[in-house]
């Protein structure tokens, strides 16, 4: 596997690169019937891909929601996704102990958007040396999160990266502030847009969050004609039945058709900011 932050600009076509997976690893052959659906995809379209996969959910709203099958029997299927088919892999990370044991097995270290503050967290991410995706908490501003990449930074690794995922709106909704994407993207680092998370509609009484998956295309439109560096979309064949975040996620076989319209777009806005001023 070729160094990262290299493997994310590797496309000759100057295309978006993509995290795409699974909320949570509900098990092996689900995981390995996705990431390979998804890698001929992105081959085909010339989009670098990271297969995305939590190997547990810390945070749910109720105590009887699924959050994992075992932590190491998650992780290892998130390494046999990545040895298969030679792609890099991301998964969450829930505190300080858990950074060194997830790096022993993907390629990318994210920080949940509720965490993005916590500076040990930060600081235990950054010393694995792998790279470090932090999410935008819902309650930050898009120029506050210079202060988290700085964390990493100054812990010694350069490999680090932004995603927006919404910002609260209400008690139950998100809205993304697309003045915020080229305000991330000052601090010289990948800006990412989580479309799927970015339409949940949290705290619903029922304890279940809530989602806008018919407007998943619309808002992933908007992230690529402001400039994102990168998507972020949770995929699964059956979203009624996933375990975690079902409401918002995109069902698996729409992904080809939302792709390919993505990269027509993004090759129209290349060649827009090609044009003399």
């Amino acid at each position: 596997m070729q160094e990262i932050t290299q493997y994310l600009n590797s496309s000759k076509t100057d295309n978006f690169f993509l995290l795409a997976g699974p909320c949570v690893i509900e098990g092996e052959q689900m995981a390995m019937d996705i990431a390979g659906y998804v890698s001929e995809i992105a081959v085909r379209l010339d989009v670098p891909y990271v297969f995305k996969g939590s190997y547990r959910k810390a945070n749910r709203s109720r105590l009887d929601s699924f959050t994992g099958i075992g932590d190491i029997e998650a992780l290892e299927i998130l390494k046999k996704v990545r040895d298969t088919f030679g792609i890099p892999v991301v998964t969450d990370i829930h505190s300080a102990a858990e950074a060194e044991m997830a790096a022993a097995y993907v390629d990318i270290l994210q920080i949940p958007a509720f965490l993005c503050r916590q500076t040990d967290l930060l600081l235990a991410a950054a010393a694995t040396g792998k790279m470090v995706n932090i999410k935008k908490g819902q309650f930050l501003s898009p120029g506050s999160m210079k202060f988290a990449v700085e964390k990493v930074r100054e812990a010694g690794n350069d490999k680090v990266a932004i995603t927006e995922r919404g910002t609260t709106f209400g008690y139950q909704d998100l809205i993304i502030d697309y003045r915020g994407i080229p305000e991330m993207k000052k601090n010289g680092c990948p800006v990412i847009l989580d479309i799927t998370h970015s339409l949940q509609q949290p705290n619903q009484s029922a304890g279940v969050t809530g989602g806008r998956p018919d407007l998943i295309e619309t808002v992933a439109r908007a992230g690529i004609a402001v400039g994102v560096d990168g998507l972020f979309i949770e995929t699964h064949p059956n979203p009624s039945v996933a375990k975690s975040d079902g409401a918002n996620m995109l069902k698996l076989d729409l992904l080809p058709s939302l792709l390919e319209n993505l990269t027509v777009l993004r090759r129209a806005v290349n060649e827009i900011k090609q044009e003399p001023v």
